[in-house]
């Protein structure tokens, strides 16, 4: 195994109160959030908008548009363009859509306004003239956001009876899933707290970090039960400490890598999957942190807890 830094000899154990407060103060900050706003902020992809076609002679670049939108108060769309035609097609949120995409008549209409006189006053040597203005639906439907839930709820009991027969304990399970979850429901509450969409290509991040954070846990979870096995007089918090240790070289190789990847394209992959990126920026420091110090410390502390009460 490469061995990035040291041998380390860390009681991650002794500082599981620690780890659990940090958690404590970011999923707690995020809920707030996520109540005083009423939900995370969904995308186009769920609540639908305004589609505004117009074409132009000559065209501006798409960032061009995007900046006059901008400056205009508009701060999120997507703009597709036809250059050979001159034609550019911006979509962008009505105010006040929900999941449903339910928005009021009188607010379609003047989103779609407000955006046509961004464009004549920001390009008006461009001569834009307007073709369609109208209100497009969702792509995700409500009935697919609820089939999507429900296959989250169905892989998290999946994992739980996996790791539960693979480790013979359901403690184990659970707790692969809780760090899980927690990785999870952190990146939505920085979402929430930075006022960010929650869009498709986000959602596609939100997956693979889950993917990455019980990837990593399962690991740990090896070498802790090799570990069990060798050191059979050593109490469990040393054994959980030493297979931490062990493995630490490797997670921090693993999530490294990620993380400069998306750092990548956090900066220079364009406006279009700047949230994916961020996303899993986010997700691949939270998930390092949640597989050291939540994810085992949980096993010693219900192992500690259930021999007190025999």
């Amino acid at each position: 195994m490469i061995q990035l830094i040291p041998k380390t000899n860390i009681d991650f154990v002794g500082k599981r109160y620690v780890f659990f407060a940090i958690s404590g103060v970011l999923l707690l900050s995020g809920l707030a959030s996520l109540i005083m706003k009423g939900g995370p902020k969904w995308g186009l992809d769920f609540t639908g908008g305004t589609l505004v076609e117009t074409r132009f002679d000559p065209l501006p670049s798409s960032q061009e548009i995007r900046d006059a939108l901008t400056k205009g108060g508009i701060a999120s769309s997507e703009i597709q363009t036809v250059p050979a035609q001159g034609i550019v097609m911006i979509r962008t949120q009505v105010e006040g859509a929900s999941i449903s995409g339910n928005a009021s008549e009188e607010s379609k209409n003047d989103l779609g306004r407000k955006i046509q006189t961004i464009l004549e006053q920001s390009f008006p040597a461009n001569k834009p003239v307007l073709l369609r203005k109208e209100f497009v639906g969702p792509t995700v439907g409500k009935h697919l956001f609820k089939e999507t839930a429900l296959a989250f709820v169905l892989t998290f009991i999946g994992i739980i009876i996996y790791v539960a027969f693979r480790f013979h304990s359901g403690v184990w399970g659970a707790a692969g899933v809780i760090a899980l979850v927690h990785d999870v429901f952190a990146t939505i509450g920085i979402f929430s707290l930075m006022n960010k969409e929650i869009s498709v290509t986000v959602v596609a991040a939100l997956l693979t970090i889950a993917g990455y954070s019980i990837n990593d846990t399962i690991v740990i979870f090896d070498f802790m039960r090799e570990k069990l096995r060798l050191l059979r007089t050593e109490p469990l918090d040393v054994v959980i400490n030493v297979s931490v240790n062990d493995t630490l070289s490797r997670t921090i190789i693993t999530n490294f890598t990620v993380f400069l990847v998306v750092l990548t394209l956090f900066f220079f992959g364009g406006e279009v999957i700047h949230d994916f990126a961020f996303a899993m920026l986010f997700g691949a420091i939270v998930g390092t942190y949640s597989t050291i110090g939540i994810a085992s410390p949980i096993i010693y502390e219900w192992t500690k807890v259930k021999s007190r009460k025999k």
